[in-house]
């Protein structure tokens, strides 16, 4: 479940399962980065949560998805200790607390299989921990680590100096963990890196507030916010490289967005490819006076240069005409100012047709500028508003959204076959 980590863990699986039509029993819930996440068993079980995605809303009414893949038997499963065996764990943890510093000493106890118990009774135990020592124990992977940043929070001095890690990635596991201090010396992905300023960046990537690596005083961390706010100029004039083209993108881009605006968007589906790819971005303002003002497409937003997740950067894509259409019905209501569109045809072959298209338009109250290549909206100045919906809009009736004249099929066919869109 995507920025999953907001809702309360108990109500949300209650939530999932009152509208799963097959009762299922949630194993190894937890919150991972911004996500809410679990495991079921049984495919059935996977495919009726499917079908659960954006059917459930949170309190504010906001639809919420719920994404399923194939996956590994979780770690924690693989080394479930006995209560025995956990009991022993916690005793041998006490003796090397040092409670002065609340630092915890496990170095040269090969943890690995019960590092997920581990994490469990350090969460239990010891809820101020500062410093944990996980040094020499010849850890090759930091899957049992990957719920720290829940259980441990507070931790802001971890020891990983003398183990088997060879790639960057396994320190991603537990990116969200606000550490200052991080040792790693004596593991192979030391060694990966040309020289030591890229292997500063790239630690720093997985943990930004880091001042010590390695022992070492780090500079501070220059930070640029590439998502500030700015007025972006409209372009003057568009590119369409020859009469016919200009005459047959902006009829195609009319109909489109007279149907989007104003139509049912399923119709829509007619306008792409069966295998077509679809992606929005939003810029992420965490100082926006007005952070609700984007909600409605946050969720779906696949901002690069925000989003690190894999897994998300995949679920975010919506790949097949079907779910495209589907994603397009359930963004607001939009109203577009047609006379503010700048059209850039860069590309041209006897089968594909690509062009870009900038321009404004209206959700609810709100105005927003939309820059079209991978729908990427941002809130619009009200300069570039303020010409082009000076003058009211006429409002198509529905009955002539749905009976194209035969003009209009002409030419949503003559573009169809240029550009092979429904094909």
């Amino acid at each position: 479940i995507p920025y999953g980590i907001k809702y309360d863990r108990t109500w949300l699986m209650k939530l999932i399962q009152s509208h799963c039509s097959v009762p299922f029993t949630p194993v190894d819930v937890r919150k991972d980065a911004e996500r809410a996440r679990f495991f079921v068993q049984e495919a059935s079980t996977a495919s009726a949560l499917m079908d659960v995605s954006y059917k459930i809303r949170d309190e504010e009414s906001r639809k919420i998805p719920v994404f399923v893949s194939p996956s590994a038997v979780p770690y924690t499963v693989w080394y479930k200790l006995k209560p025995q065996e956990m009991e022993q764990l916690k005793l041998t943890l006490i003796k090397r607390l040092d409670v002065s510093k609340q630092a915890l000493d496990l170095q040269r106890l090969r943890l690995d299989p019960g590092m997920a118990a581990t994490l469990q009774v350090i969460e239990k135990n010891f809820p101020e921990l500062l410093s944990l020592n996980l040094s020499s124990n010849k850890l090759y992977q930091l899957n049992g680590l990957s719920d720290i940043i829940q259980m441990a929070p507070t931790v802001k001095i971890l020891n990983l100096s003398k183990n088997e890690l060879t790639s960057v990635w396994e320190l991603s596991k537990m990116r969200g963990l606000k550490l200052e201090e991080l040792w790693l010396q004596g593991n192979p992905l030391c060694d990966t890196f040309p020289d030591q300023s890229t292997y500063v960046r790239a630690i720093r990537e997985c943990f930004p507030k880091l001042l010590r690596l390695d022992g070492q005083e780090l500079p501070s961390p220059v930070t640029v916010d590439v998502d500030t706010p700015y007025i972006v100029k409209l372009c003057k004039g568009s590119y369409f490289g020859s009469d016919e083209l200009k005459s047959l993108v902006l009829q195609f881009l009319q109909q489109y967005y007279l149907i989007h605006d104003y139509g049912d968007r399923q119709v829509l589906a007619g306008a792409y490819h069966e295998e077509a790819c679809f992606s929005l971005t939003i810029p992420f303002h965490p100082k926006d006076t007005a952070p609700s003002s984007l909600c409605e497409y946050f969720k779906d937003s696949r901002n690069m240069k925000k989003l690190k997740d894999p897994y998300l950067r995949v679920q975010l894509l919506k790949h097949t005409k079907r779910v495209i259409v589907h994603t397009l019905c359930v963004l607001p209501k939009t109203q577009h100012a047609f006379s503010s569109f700048v059209v850039d045809t860069w590309f041209q072959t006897k089968t594909m047709l690509c062009f870009s298209v900038s321009g404004v338009f209206k959700a609810g109250e709100r105005v927003l500028c939309i820059v079209n290549d991978e729908l990427f909206v941002r809130d619009a100045d009200p300069v570039e508003t303020q010409s082009v919906f000076s003058i009211p809009l006429s409002t198509p009736t529905s009955s002539s959204m749905h009976r194209l004249s035969q003009q209009q099929q002409d030419i949503m066919q003559a573009s169809s076959t240029l550009s092979e869109m429904n094909r």
